[in-house]
């Protein structure tokens, strides 16, 4: 090899090294993605959902007094699009970022056993409760006022602020939790919220 080549191969391989350096220091500094962990039940869970003693008021009120909102997740086990969710939409940093800043999240089991207390005090299996507040597919997102007054005396469908039905783009998705969060739900639909913001 002539001096030449040899020369331009070490600067070369420099220019690689520095490159691989920087790289990696700037991959140090990102944020990291959270990965979801499956549980026993088959559901996918982040490590910063509530540790819910699935008593709701009690859930709701914990979250008022950290300044956030309540919103119950339901998924079920073998779900794709549950399992999408956890791994594209909370795995994003941004994403996930802002919905542990201003949610607390309760996750049950839609054809689950477990027994919880409604904000009535009517103690229930999951599954019954997602009969009851027609929860009929997975994952749905239930948001819920930031009192408990605000909710008493309502039946279950009148009780929820918004939700989310459906699994759509990450953008959307986030979407909605702000809009929730700014309560653009007391002025107008989140279709219409949505079309404002673009």
């Amino acid at each position: 090899m002539k001096y030449g080549h040899a020369k331009a191969w070490r600067l070369g391989r420099r220019a690689v090294l520095a490159g691989l350096c920087s790289l990696a220091a700037g991959l140090r500094h990102a944020p990291a993605r959270a990965a979801a962990r499956l549980g026993d039940d088959g559901l996918y869970y982040m490590d910063w959902y509530v540790a819910s003693l699935l008593e709701l008021a009690d859930d709701l009120a914990d979250a008022a007094t950290r300044g956030k909102r309540l919103a119950v997740l339901w998924g079920l086990r073998g779900c794709p699009a549950c399992r999408r969710m956890h791994e594209v939409h909370l795995a994003d940093p941004t994403i996930a970022g802002y919905i542990r800043d201003h949610f607390d999240i309760v996750h049950l089991d839609i054809v689950g056993s477990r027994e919880v207390t409604d904000f009535d005090g009517t103690r229930l299996p999951e599954k019954e409760l997602a009969r009851r507040y027609g929860v009929r597919a997975t994952p749905t997102i239930q948001f819920f006022p930031e009192s408990i007054e605000a909710i008493a005396g309502r039946p279950p469908a009148g009780r929820e602020v918004a939700r989310l039905a459906t699994l759509p783009e990450p953008a959307v998705f986030l979407a909605m939790f702000r809009y929730v969060h700014a309560k653009g739900y007391t002025t107008e639909p989140f279709e219409a919220w949505l079309k404002r913001q673009a």
